[in-house]
């Protein structure tokens, strides 16, 4: 018996020999692959945080890009109309009116700021008109006024081509900002909604900033008169939904007014129709 049983205790043993040492391979590999793969995580951990690193570095960056580029923008602005010293307050607060009433108008958060950035280059196409004419105390003739107009050609001209959306909202905006709800505006004499909407909202916020305020050839008039002649105009020369929206929002907008420029104030029994603005129509009828 012992001697049949011999071979059998050898073979087991060799088996369980060989079964050890194919765990033990089995265990050296795992071990290995776990230090690869722990290895592996500990390097994409630091790709992360250096990734992380670089994309916060590039918001940076960007940002400052941002904030050059939207100053050049406006050093531009203000050298195109260096005549008028009321220029760089005048922009600042029809940029800011225009973009509260896009806000409520419910416009797309990215949109609304770039009405706020656009909205300044509404005149640059000034810097192509005459001294004579920009700066005229009085009435301007029917040649002079004519020639005015232009200003807005020009600046979608300016304005053209460009691959910055910014840019193409401004040029959208200098073309479109003097055009009338009903159709008597210029230089294209669009109607309705047919007005591309960011002119409708910068028309409306520079038509008020400039009748509160001090210009060549007018005192400021009073806020009172300034919202009286907007609800006149209310769906002739302003969309009525922008007029609604805009007188909404007065507190904001006579907020920005106080806080942007040294403005005067002329009270009811002070102030006198330009001869200008009769001429326009403005005139209670």
């Amino acid at each position: 018996m012992e001697q049949n049983s011999s071979p059998s205790f050898s073979s087991d043993a060799d088996q369980l020999k060989k079964y050890a040492d194919d765990l033990a391979k089995v265990y050296r590999s795992e071990k290995e692959k776990r230090k690869e793969l722990q290895t592996a995580n500990e390097q994409l951990v630091k790709f992360a945080d250096d990734l992380n690193r670089t994309v916060k570095n590039l918001r940076v960056a960007n940002r400052d890009l941002q904030s050059a580029y939207l100053d050049t923008i406006h050093r531009l602005v203000l050298a195109a109309e260096y005549k008028d010293e009321d220029t760089g307050d005048h922009i600042v607060r029809m940029s800011r009116y225009s973009s509260v009433v896009a806000e409520d108008l419910g416009l797309p958060e990215n949109e609304v700021e770039n009405i706020l950035y656009a909205a300044p280059m509404h005149d640059v196409g000034k810097i192509g008109i005459p001294d004579n004419i920009l700066l005229k105390p009085g009435k301007l003739t029917d040649v002079e006024f004519d020639t005015m107009k232009t200003h807005t050609s020009i600046g979608a001209k300016i304005l053209a081509n460009s691959k910055a959306e910014i840019l193409r909202l401004a040029q959208q905006i200098a073309i479109s900002h003097h055009e009338k709800w009903n159709g008597k505006g210029y230089p294209q004499g669009l109607s309705g909604d047919k007005i591309p909407m960011v002119g409708r909202i910068v028309g409306i916020a520079d038509v008020f900033d400039a009748l509160t305020t001090r210009r060549p050839y007018k005192d400021p008039y009073p806020v009172e008169v300034a919202l009286d002649i907007i609800r006149k105009e209310r769906g002739e020369h302003f969309d009525p939904a922008v007029v609604d929206v805009f007188l909404e929002n007065i507190d904001d907008i006579l907020r920005i007014r106080e806080e942007v420029g040294s403005l005067e104030d002329i009270s009811l029994a002070d102030f006198m129709w330009s001869d200008r603005d009769k001429s326009m129509g403005l005139t209670p009828s």
